[in-house]
C-alpha cells in the first residue's frame, strides 16, 4: 500500500530541499519525523509538514498503523519561477529568479 501527500508552490529553492529529501529515504517514518523536527534547515519545516500530512492521509484514509510505515520516495521538484529585476548602477537592471518548488512524499508498508 502506498500513500503520498504533496505541497505545492513551496517558495523554496528546490536543490537546497533535495540534500534533505535524499537522507529521509528508506527510513522509518519516526526516524524521518525526528531528523525533520531537529533540523535547522528551512526545508526540514516543509519536508516535516508535508511528512506529517502523508501520515495523516495513512492513518485515515487506509487505516494504517505508524509503526509499519517507511519513506519509500520523497520527490522535489521545480515549480515556477518568480522573475523580478533589481536596480543596478547607470540605469541597468539584473534579474532575481525566486524559484519554488513542489514536494511529495510517498510512504509504504514495511514488508
Amino acid at each position: 500500500m502506498e500513500v503520498s501527500a504533496t505541497a505545492k508552490y513551496v517558495r523554496m529553492s528546490p536543490t537546497k530541499a533535495r540534500d534533505l529529501a535524499n537522507e529521509l529515504k528508506g527510513l522509518s517514518v519516526s526516524d524521518a519525523l525526528r531528523i525533520t523536527q531537529f533540523n535547522a534547515r528551512k526545508a526540514a519545516v516543509q519536508i516535516g509538514r508535508t511528512l506529517k500530512s502523508a501520515i495523516a492521509n495513512a492513518e485515515h484514509n487506509r487505516s494504517a498503523s505508524i509503526d509499519e510505515l517507511i519513506v519509500q520516495n520523497v520527490i522535489v521538484d521545480g515549480g515556477p519561477v518568480m522573475k523580478r529585476y533589481r536596480p543596478r548602477a547607470r540605469g541597468s537592471a539584473s534579474p532575481i529568479h525566486k524559484k519554488t518548488s513542489h514536494i511529495k512524499i510517498i510512504l509504504k508498508d514495511r514488508d
